[in-house]
């Protein structure tokens, strides 16, 4: 398998692209720039299978509705943010973008457990990561020692915690028992900004010292 990092949206979200040998994909956090992102994965022959979000931020969701129309694939998020899609006021996008605020249909799938997820091929552990948001996860594929955080965890550094929902004690539980808990090779996909590390966090993230 292999995986491809695109910053898109507002806030040049990442999204993550991540395809096996026959090009069937999982999708994380498609933020925005629909029509230039579904061009690419058409232009590459990708098929994506599912849209998996992180949380329900607006950065992370701007080109949900598009891409699932596109593509007829399902929308997976947690049970704490199953309104956040619906409701500018909640995914934050009426307080920061105004008159272009985003809402999109309902996801076709809501995570109320940690039970692993298969979607195809793919087979992903579940991590409720709460603290940046109440609905935060994180999806673990073992097999390519790989973990997509979204806005939980980034290269030394951690998520906000001053917007609705945050909680920055929730947060470092999280990030210690769910994500420091993985092999210390494994690469963390950040929403925003440069891979990093397990090992990496656990030695240089000033944010995480001294637990």
């Amino acid at each position: 398998m292999n995986w491809t990092q695109i910053p898109l949206g507002p806030l040049q979200t990442n999204a993550y692209v991540l395809m096996n040998k026959n090009k069937e994909a999982v999708i994380f956090d498609p933020g925005g720039n629909g029509p230039e992102f579904i061009k690419w994965l058409k232009d590459q022959s990708i098929k994506p299978l599912a849209i998996l979000l992180t949380h329900a931020h607006f950065d992370h969701i701007g080109a949900v509705d598009e891409v699932r129309d596109a593509f007829n694939c399902p929308v997976y998020i947690h049970q704490e943010e199953k309104h956040w899609l619906t409701d500018p006021n909640k995914n934050g996008s009426s307080r920061f973008l105004g008159d272009a605020a985003i809402s999109t249909q309902p996801a076709d799938h809501l995570l109320t457990t940690e039970d692993p997820i298969h979607i195809g091929e793919f087979t992903f552990e579940v991590f409720h990561t709460p603290g940046h948001s109440p609905g935060s996860v994180s999806y673990y594929l073992a097999s390519e020692g790989i973990v997509f955080s979204g806005d939980a965890l980034f290269k030394q550094s951690i998520g906000r915690t001053d917007l609705p929902g945050g909680n920055h004690e929730q947060l470092i539980k999280s990030i210690h028992s769910k994500l420091l808990e993985l092999p210390e090779e494994t690469t963390v996909a950040s929403g925003h900004g440069p891979t990093t590390t397990i090992g990496e966090e656990m030695d240089e993230n000033p944010f995480l010292s001294g637990f």
